[in-house]
């Protein structure tokens, strides 16, 4: 079992002292992930943006992408993008918004089916007005506000205000990198990025709760240790679960990401790179952040009750 340990037992390793970089990296990749937000924008989905999916599959043989996409830019419904997936022998067909009302996205379905009908089975149509696509944007962003906002009164409640706000603060270091990446990668940002989203708010805020519940146990046991300390230790006896639940979470996301195909594609990549910022921010973000905000040693984090301990050693 020894040899399956990534983290060995009785880890002693300073995180705290990482904060003089953590912080600036931290904040020169969120200025780099705003920048490309604003500049690159996002590759949104014919969900946000409106529009027509149509995916198809060869009955027999192989595709030739340049022979569809040139019969597909005949018919002349402006820039379409084709993209082959699966085992070679599927494509998708994504063509912008047209002007006219659900008829007029109908008949780029006709139309798409009269040339393509003879040799390829239809495997999915999808039509998004502007009028839906708009809700999606709103419901979607006021989805994750909320989440967020709930998130701050639960933990507001549960430990005190400086967990509270430093759990927001690595949060939203989460969210702002992942829409960078999104900008970056150029990977689409659809409805199912949303709940990428959301589910990285969940994930990187449980590993957060998780470090600050044994902040708050340590706090309740020594009183004479400083506050670096402290949360290194406090750090070192959660880091094998942290990091385990990352590596088999990550190992999952890998075979989602690389075989899971093009509908799961934004939501498996999104998740996976969120994994690792999240464990990042919980050890290098979450935790510092609570010396900068004024936590004691030796105050209990829900009473504010000074406890007489003396230091021992602390068992995982």
């Amino acid at each position: 079992m020894k040899l399956l340990r990534i983290i060995p037992d009785g880890t002693d390793f300073k995180f705290m002292r990482f904060r003089v970089w953590s912080f600036p990296f931290s904040a020169f990749l969120s200025v780099v992930a705003v920048v490309a937000f604003f500049t690159l924008s996002m590759n949104f989905g014919i969900d946000f943006k409106g529009g027509t999916v149509i995916e198809m599959r060869a009955k027999t043989g192989a595709l030739n992408i340049a022979e569809i996409r040139s019969a597909v830019d005949k018919l002349g419904f402006g820039d379409v993008e084709v993209q082959e997936f699966g085992g070679g022998n599927e494509f998708s067909m994504r063509f912008a918004l047209q002007p006219g009302g659900d008829a007029a996205q109908q008949e780029v379905v006709r139309q798409v089916r009269s040339i393509f009908a003879d040799k390829f089975e239809e495997r999915r149509v999808e039509v998004v007005g502007p009028r839906v696509s708009a809700e999606l944007v709103q419901n979607g962003t006021l989805g994750v506000l909320l989440s967020l906002f709930a998130v701050l009164i639960y933990l507001w409640f549960r430990f005190e205000w400086q967990f509270a706000l430093a759990a927001i603060i690595a949060t939203m270091h989460d969210l702002i990198l992942t829409i960078g990446f999104f900008a970056i990668s150029r990977i689409e940002f659809n409805m199912t990025s949303i709940a990428a989203v959301l589910t990285i708010v969940g994930y990187s805020l449980n590993d957060t709760v998780v470090v600050f519940d044994r902040i708050r146990e340590m706090m309740r046991k020594y009183k004479k240790m400083s506050t670096e300390d402290l949360l290194d230790l406090s750090i070192n006896t959660t880091l094998a679960r942290t990091v385990m639940v990352s590596f088999t979470a990550a190992l999952a996301l890998i075979a989602l990401a690389f075989f899971g195909g093009t509908v799961i594609e934004s939501f498996s990549f999104a998740m996976l790179f969120g994994v690792v910022v999240g464990t990042y921010s919980s050890i290098f973000i979450a935790a510092p952040v609570l010396i900068y905000l004024g936590l004691r040693v030796g105050q209990s984090a829900s009473s504010g009750e000074i406890v007489n301990a003396e230091p021992a050693k602390a068992k995982p």
